[in-house]
């Protein structure tokens, strides 16, 4: 199964929909309305193109300092 083919797929495209509004509660729920404004529209987007539900994720992962995790002991 092809890349494109996987991200096309009606289960994906649901996921993708999913994970994005949770993400758009979260920040509803911590007072970002604009942020979850924001992710409500880009899980209408999703829909068609997950790759986009996809990179807003982890932009947001990005934005909210859930980068990359420090080594212990440093």
């Amino acid at each position: 199964m092809s890349l494109t083919k996987f991200l096309g797929s009606k289960a994906t495209r649901s996921l993708t929909v999913v994970s994005v509004l949770s993400e758009a509660k979260r920040a509803m729920d911590r007072g970002n309305r604009t942020r979850a404004l924001l992710l409500a529209g880009v899980a209408v987007v999703a829909w068609k193109w997950a790759i986009i539900g996809l990179l807003a994720q982890g932009v947001v992962k990005v934005l909210r300092g859930g980068g990359r995790p420090t080594p212990a002991g440093s």
